[in-house]
Parts: structure tokens; sequence; C-alpha cells
């Protein structure tokens, strides 16, 4: 597979910073910007005629092989990307996440499936990439953005992010995100979180002060923190596997972290308490992502996800609604977001004045291939009451059984 160049464009604003002490790693920083007014561009075509015509390239389409990578012969870019491991020890060998100003052009290609995610060593995400891409190279990034840009630049073969949880609801950044950049979804992960009360070895819980985690970890496990009889402040960091991080680097006996008891075992924590959250139905959903789109297939449960708009505001829902029902899809799930291009609509009346109304698009998953004939009409459908239809991939399903969160 051979990674492709930036553009001229591109090219032009990525600078080297300044020498740093390790000789090994040279650091770029990329000032590429994302053109968002072309945010609706590649939707479906005017006409029945070219939305069934699309369909049909997709249906057809056949992955073609790709060259074998060109040695590049640059192993300082090799060493800013690359990661041997996740298990290393101590601590400051962990790979550390990247950032914006760690985006460069793709080192060489290996064996082995790059696959970036947010956060550090230790985080559910990483445990979610693992189980889409056993064996594969987890890539951490400090942000969800910088996943999805670490594929698109060729960095990262996969990105596996979450879109939503159980009992926390929508990551509606994601979302947000998804209609941003141009990635398809090719799967879907459902990963049980299994929460853990971590702190220093030594520790007891009677002297904890305060218990840091991701907001959605600590709001998870508030009446379990309580029954333990923790009179402790409750604070929020970006990640759960980063408050474990935190308490470890800098040595806080009166602090104690909730996260996986893998981030225990990476950081040298103790496990206070084991299955700290209050529900044990407690999953998160997680889509892979990647520069193309898989080829629909109906020889096994499919999903489907797409995106919507329409000109006149939220009165064609219901006709969209029945243009599945009519065939016997079934929604998995619906979500409107705030139109970031037109977040108000104005409606002037000369007996009332001026109404305001709020513009949305809408998210939505069914259970359907694209291969399908009645997938292909729905949409069909579909894109005669709305301005703007995309879609933002059809993969399989997870279908792995159920089971309440357990150990990792």
């Amino acid at each position: 597979m051979q990674a492709l160049s930036p553009s001229p464009n591109l090219k032009s604003l990525i600078r080297s910073r300044p020498a740093v002490p390790n000789p090994h790693r040279l650091v770029v920083q990329c000032a590429y910007k994302f053109d968002y007014s072309s945010n609706f561009s590649g939707g479906v075509g005017l006409s029945r005629a070219d939305w069934q015509s699309s369909c049909a390239i997709l249906a057809s389409k056949v992955v073609s092989q790709q060259q074998d990578t060109e040695k590049s012969g640059n192993a300082d870019l090799t060493a800013v990307n690359g990661h041997k491991t996740l298990d290393l020890v101590p601590i400051e060998n962990l790979p550390k996440p990247l950032t914006i100003t760690d985006l460069s052009p793709a080192p060489m290609h290996g064996s082995t499936l790059r696959v970036a995610y947010q956060g550090v060593p230790g985080a559910y995400s990483e445990a979610a990439a693992g189980k889409a891409y056993p064996n594969c190279e987890a890539i951490p990034c400090d942000q969800f953005e910088v996943a999805f840009q670490a594929v698109e630049l060729w960095i990262a073969d996969r990105a596996v992010l979450p879109v939503e949880n159980s009992l926390g609801g929508s990551i509606h950044r994601n979302y947000d995100l998804l209609l941003r950049h141009r990635l398809h979804i090719v799967g879907e992960v459902q990963l049980p979180v299994h929460h853990c009360l971590l702190a220093l070895p030594g520790v007891r819980k009677e002297y904890l002060t305060r218990v840091i985690s991701h907001p959605q970890a600590l709001a998870q496990c508030e009446h379990t923190l309580t029954k333990l009889g923790l009179n402790v402040a409750r604070e929020a960091v970006d990640d759960t596997a980063g408050a474990a991080e935190y308490v470890a680097l800098n040595n806080l006996r009166d602090t104690a972290a909730i996260a996986s008891a893998r981030a225990a075992d990476l950081y040298g924590l103790q496990v206070l308490a084991d299955g700290i959250q209050d529900d044990s139905s407690n999953v998160t959903r997680f889509v892979m992502l990647a520069r193309e789109p898989i080829i629909p297939r109906t020889d096994r449960p499919f999903k489907t996800s797409i995106v919507f708009a329409h000109d006149k505001g939220t009165s064609v829902l219901f006709k969209v609604l029945s243009a599945f029902a009519f065939r016997n899809i079934s929604l998995t799930k619906i979500e409107s977001r705030p139109h970031r291009n037109r977040p108000i609509r104005l409606v002037d009346d000369a007996n009332v004045g001026t109404a305001k109304h709020f513009e949305y698009m809408f998210y939505v998953d069914f259970e359907a291939s694209m291969a399908e004939v009645r997938a292909q009409n729905a949409l069909a459908e579909v894109q005669e009451f709305t301005s703007f239809l995309r879609v933002l991939g059809s993969y399989p399903m997870d279908m792995t059984p159920w089971s309440p969160s357990g150990g990792d």
C-alpha cells in the first residue's frame, strides 16, 4: 500500500519545529485546515436515477490491489508515528497521544494495521480498537479530531471512536466530526464498560480526599461511590486512563482514579474496588472509520448510517420515517444535531410577525444493507423529501453475544 504525498498547498503548510533534545525524533506541525464550506458536498444526486446509479456503482465496486510501499528511508518519521508496543514500562516510555503538531505524511507501511483512538494507553477506546482489529498497532490521539485527521493523512489506517453509551447517550462531538470529515464507517463494535477504583499501592480508601475521572465515568459510578462511604471531591479530567496516569506520575496518595483494570496494570496502581459502575448494562458503541467504504453485502446482518436535512425544517421527518416503515426496515437510532451552516430559519407572517425555527441535521441508523433493493428504494424516496442526504457507511453489525460488563 503506497502512502499519498501531501498536495502542494498542504506541503507548504508543513514545517519543521526547532530541534528537540531527542535527535531521533522529528516533530512536524501541520497548519492544514479543512474547507468547511464543502460540508455538504458529495450527497446523493438530484434525481432518483442519479441515486440508483450511485448505488449500482457502490454495489459493483471491487477493491483494487494497492502497490507495495516505497521505502522512504526516513527513520525520523517512523520514530514520530511508530509505536512498537503499548505495554512498555516505566510510564515515561508509553506512547504519547498524537497532537495537532504531530500530523504529518504517513511513515512506511508495515504488515500491522494501524488504528487511531482517542486517549492514552489503558483507555476503553484502546480496548475497543483491539476488539475491532486484533493484533493491531494502536495509536493514541489526544483529541477526537486528531484521530480523524490521522486516518485522512495516512498516519493511521483506521480509527475507532465512540458514538454512544447506553447510560450517557450520544457523543455529539463525533457526530459533528462524521459530517465535517470524509471518512466512511466500515464497522461497529460494542464494548462493555467495567470501572475500577484505582490508587497507589498501600493507599486505603479512608485516606482519599478526591476521585478523578472522565465526567461520564464519574456519573456512572456516583451511587456506588456513595455506598462505599467515600466523602470525597469528584473532579473531571479528559479521560479515564489519563486520570490513572495522572495519579501515578504525580504520586498522589490522597487521590483515586476511576479507570479500567488494564490502566491499573500499565500505571502500577492497585484496585481498591472492582466493578463500581452503578449499572452492569453499561456498554459503549464504537464505529470503525476508513478512507474508503466497504462493499455492502447481503450474506450477514448489515447496518447503514445516513445524515439528511431539509430546507423546510422538521416537517418532513414523518415522511422520511414512513419510507423505512413502509419497507419494514427497522431504525436503531435517530439523532438530531444543529445545522451549523444555517442554525435558524426565519418565517415571516404578516399577522404575527417573524417566527424563528431551529434547523437540524438528522442522523439515522437502520438495519439493512445498501446492497438490498429495499434500502436503495427507501433512500431514493427519502431523497425526494430532503435537500441534503449522505450515506456515512453501510457495514456489518456487531453480533457478538451480550453479557454484562465484566473484567477486561
